[in-house]
């Protein structure tokens, strides 16, 4: 018997909450929906930019009203749109001058802090987190998106809260005492040989832990993109 997909599924995309949903089911059905898997975001969803995609590639203005004035009256979630048609062609030119619109436009969504997180302290953030210290042993940084430690990771680290798992953590001086990335839980890491920037990230269900001059994750993107 082949399992029906979810009529509504979310996952972080970029500096989004993009959010798949069945237009054939009745509006008030998917707010049902809404309301189950935001609920479990709290925090992370107030003033978020929230992507509806019907996913039919089809235009549903009434049903992206609808659903949009709920999020924002229920979740107080920040501006809401509908997700829009992929251009098949984009010559270098019109690349790069979206790129600049983006970047000079765009409010950074990264709070960077300075100092150490200390055992017993909690560092939490809605998008990226950027930290220019260390987590000391029992100390833990949460963060919506990626999280980079310029120093030494020794606490916990919660990246891609709750379901992104295309986010990252990483650290100068890699050795957390337990990480987590989306739902993807690894402890008992071992330590690298030597100081080097390390970095965490999931594939194939798998926490994988690499070397981040050697891997250059970003390396192969034609593009600058916001993540």
């Amino acid at each position: 018997m082949t399992q029906q997909p979810p009529a509504v599924r979310l996952k972080g995309v970029g500096d989004s909450l993009w959010v798949t949903l069945d237009p054939a089911l009745p509006a008030e059905q998917l707010q049902k929906e809404l309301q189950t898997i935001f609920s479990r975001l709290k925090h992370l969803a107030i003033n978020a930019r929230v992507v509806l995609d019907p996913g039919d590639g089809k235009e549903h203005p009434d049903l992206i009203a609808a659903l949009g004035g709920f999020l924002k009256e229920t979740f107080d979630v920040g501006m809401v749109t509908a997700a829009t048609k992929k251009r098949k062609h984009t010559d270098g030119r019109a690349r790069t001058r979206e790129l600049h619109g983006n970047l000079k436009y765009r409010r950074s969504n990264v709070l960077m802090v300075s100092g150490r997180v200390r055992s017993g302290q909690k560092l939490e953030a809605g998008k990226h987190l950027v930290l220019l210290g260390d987590v000391n042993p029992g100390g833990a940084v949460v963060a919506g998106g990626d999280i980079f430690v310029l120093g030494c990771l020794r606490g916990t680290a919660s990246a891609g809260q709750p379901d992104d798992e295309s986010a990252i953590i990483l650290a100068l001086d890699f050795k957390p005492s337990q990480i987590q990335i989306g739902g993807y839980v690894a402890a008992g890491l071992p330590p690298a040989q030597e100081k080097t920037a390390e970095f965490a990230r999931v594939e194939n269900g798998t926490v994988l832990v690499e070397d981040y001059l050697a891997a250059d994750p970003f390396g192969r993107i034609p593009w600058p993109e916001i993540r």
